[in-house]
């Protein structure tokens, strides 16, 4: 009697104890928000407000954590095989659809899978815009595309790295155009920004913030933009979709969860964000660094994130695998 009273009691030990963890308050202790790119960088300069503002919310601790390396694929890896519990969390960029289809156009063992990883909301979202050195010809994406026609792949372009965002969304104009111009890849958008400004490449397809101190200076000249609308600060900037190019680009950032995270605990982190973003001093930050804030909640930010993904896939196909120098 006394063994079968020991085997009961311990049958009811398994059971209570997953729904005494169950019933465990969201958060009960601090979170990290893994930024995966260094300190300095969009990634990092979103990831603080966003996580000073979460505190605020959920009355808790919400560490940012620079996990760098890869081209970011280190730390959003390390997030997409995290424990499911809410304890982790990513801020990536669009970047994070093109580590795995990279990847598999090398036949490597992707780093992550997508799939990992579930939208929690979307931060911002900055349209891309194509600049050219001041002392080159073309005034007009028409000049620039019948002039890139006449002499293919003589037009040259920096961008932030082999298949980075900045990459991709001129690849998007060349398809878009039937044009091909020279890439001229650098590691960051710090280099290929100081390429452009030193004369050493003609275009550069950039986020606004970055840009807009040269443009007003007179070093680069704006032919138009990535967005759906038209940039705030450049209202005379026609998008690209009025000249009739059907491309859409934006350089963006987004919270993440690993898949599988509670649907409590989702809902905890979603109204979190969605609270933060309204938050005086995180839209401060972002007017700071000239990036629109442009939140979506997750069911809406997947079906942005499926769309952009996408688009990204295809341009990856059509560039191709490219073996980098040593």
């Amino acid at each position: 009697m006394t063994l079968r009273l020991f085997t009961l009691f311990l049958a009811l030990l398994f059971l209570t104890a997953p729904a005494a963890d169950a019933q465990e308050p969201f958060p009960a202790r601090p979170i990290t928000l893994v930024a995966p790119f260094p300190p300095g960088g969009v990634a990092d300069l979103t990831a603080r407000p966003v996580a000073a503002a979460m505190e605020k919310v959920l009355k808790n601790p919400v560490v940012v954590v620079n996990k760098t390396g890869a081209a970011g694929a280190v730390g959003m890896s390390f997030v997409a095989n995290s424990k499911p519990d809410g304890y982790t969390l990513l801020l990536a960029l669009s970047s994070i659809s093109i580590i795995p289809e990279a990847d598999k156009l090398f036949n490597r063992t992707p780093a992550y899978n997508m799939t990992q990883l579930s939208p929690i909301a979307l931060i911002s979202a900055d349209p891309t815009i194509l600049v050219v050195a001041a002392d080159r010809p073309w005034k007009s994406v028409k000049e620039f595309v019948e002039d890139a026609k006449r002499r293919p792949g003589e037009i040259s372009f920096s961008s932030s790295g082999v298949y980075g965002t900045l990459h991709m969304a001129t690849e998007m104009l060349s398809h878009a155009g039937g044009i091909k111009l020279k890439h001229v890849p650098f590691g960051g958008a710090g280099p290929a920004l100081t390429a452009i400004l030193g004369g050493h490449v003609d275009a550069l397809a950039s986020g606004p913030a970055v840009v807009l101190p040269h443009i007003k200076a007179g070093k680069l000249r704006p032919l138009a933009g990535w967005g759906a609308k038209r940039v705030a600060a450049l209202p005379d900037l026609p998008t690209f979709k009025e000249l009739g190019y059907d491309i859409e680009f934006y350089i963006w950032a987004g919270v993440f969860a690993p898949t599988g995270t509670p649907a409590p605990v989702l809902k905890a982190l979603r109204d979190a964000v969605r609270r933060a973003v309204e938050d005086p001093d995180f839209k401060g930050a972002m007017a700071k660094l000239e990036t629109p804030i442009a939140y979506m909640d997750a069911p809406e930010f997947q079906k942005f994130w499926d769309k952009d993904a996408r688009m990204l896939a295809d341009a990856i196909k059509r560039v191709g695998r490219i073996e980098e120098k040593k």
